[in-house]
């Protein structure tokens, strides 16, 4: 397997969507052990209620069951303006079937007998995009919330200072040359890195050398 941290699929609830009541046994077993959730149905109306009572972040939704269609049922849920990622598992690989799922903009297309490797970096290439735009929200609702109790200027050093964070999350520069880059009282600028100091969000370890505390973010 690519070195992928499937710990990120510990955070999310997968629908499993399989009408092979062995298989669909087998794969949920082996899933459990690495998403939040795992939410087994053999019928589209067992899917459907889920999708009502749960949070759903991925769908796995087999092409061809009893008396039914994996992709219809995607259709359906689309034009109900449920959008949820999906990826459609079939043991035909027939070209039309490849089209809907293209034309439907299905994540990922997987050929039975199941691959659990296969599968499992599939969720994670489909959560990985989910992960990414929730940390840069964070990082939005960071600037939000520091934003609050400063000013736009003080604002746009701390934009500074998290845009020059090296890969151990410090920080270097002296007051003066902040005050170089920006037009701000040195005072002000000694109480903004004291405000950070006391939040414990900034903390000085060296001479001009400072540490980006992002766990003293996380109750913010």
């Amino acid at each position: 397997m690519m070195n992928k941290d499937l710990e990120i699929l510990k955070k999310f609830n997968i629908l499993y969507l399989e009408d092979d009541t062995n298989l669909l046994k087998h794969t949920s077993d082996i899933l459990e052990d690495f998403v939040a959730n795992i939410y087994a149905v053999k019928t589209t109306i067992e899917a459907m209620n889920i999708l009502l009572e749960k949070r759903v972040d991925v769908i796995i939704s087999d092409i061809l069951l009893e008396n039914e269609n994996g992709i219809n049922f995607l259709k359906y849920i689309k034009n109900k303006n449920i959008q949820i990622p999906s990826i459609l598992t079939t043991a035909h690989t027939d070209t039309n079937y490849l089209i809907e799922a293209i034309k439907l903009k299905v994540e990922n297309y997987l050929v039975k007998p199941i691959n659990i490797e296969e599968l499992l970096e599939s969720l994670y290439d489909v959560l990985l995009p989910k992960i990414q735009e929730k940390e840069i929200r964070k990082n939005s609702n960071i600037i939000k919330a520091i934003g609050a109790i400063t000013d736009s200027k003080q604002v746009e050093i701390i934009k500074y200072i998290f845009n020059n964070l090296d890969e151990k999350n410090q920080f270097y520069a002296s007051y003066s040359e902040i005050m170089e880059k920006f037009s701000i009282s040195k005072p002000t600028l000694v109480k903004l890195f004291k405000d950070l100091a006391d939040k414990n969000i900034l903390i000085k370890t060296a001479h001009k050398t400072y540490f980006f505390n992002e766990e003293s973010l996380e109750n913010i």
